[in-house]
């Protein structure tokens, strides 16, 4: 029988499929990290692709903000605006009242009672003045409640003075304005 060694031919199989397998490991290796990277470059594609649609938005948004202020600046504006037409509506309402005021104060002074003093409150008038009698002072307080452009006339202080030897009321009342349209005082008229 001849003798047959076959040890080294397995053994240069063995060496052979080691080889493939060292081959097939690297390949493995190479094919896994180029997945990877292709991984990686889509995410970052991605990732900057919405960090782009971020900063565009909130560009956006800033000009949108700049508008919104604006727009509150134009409304204070608008508002303040329509008030002071509002002022002005009412001083064009109510500038011919003080004429009336004014008018209907000297129509109603009885005589023997004077002005010293007339000052405006926010509801109505404060008058100081002088009078030869109390009961002239009650007249003129008569008066001024019959009047269309005053009501509610009180008395706030009355005293008897001696003014260059002669005895007078010093009186001081107040009397509220009636506030009224255009058209009462043409209707009057």
């Amino acid at each position: 029988m001849a003798n047959i060694n076959l040890l080294p031919w397995r053994e240069a199989e063995r060496q052979e499929r080691n080889k493939m397998t060292l081959v097939m490991c690297v390949g493995m290796w190479a094919v896994a990290g180029l997945i990877v990277f292709a991984a990686k470059s889509v995410m970052d594609a991605k990732i900057d692709y919405q960090q782009d649609r971020n900063r565009f938005v909130q560009t956006e948004i800033n000009k949108l903000s700049k508008i919104i202020k604006e727009i509150e600046t134009l409304k204070d504006k608008r508002d303040a605006l329509l008030a002071r037409m509002e002022v002005i509506q009412n001083l064009q309402q109510n500038r011919s009242q003080i004429v009336h005021v004014f008018d209907d104060l000297v129509n109603k002074l009885p005589n023997g009672v004077y002005y010293d003093n007339i000052s405006k409150t926010t509801s109505g008038l404060n008058i100081n003045g002088k009078a030869q009698s109390n009961g002239r002072v009650s007249a003129l307080m008569r008066s001024l409640d019959a009047s269309d452009w005053f009501d509610a006339a009180t008395l706030k202080v009355v005293d008897v003075v001696d003014e260059n030897g002669a005895l007078v009321s010093k009186f001081d009342l107040s009397v509220k304005e009636e506030r009224r349209t255009k058209n009462d005082a043409f209707n009057d008229l």
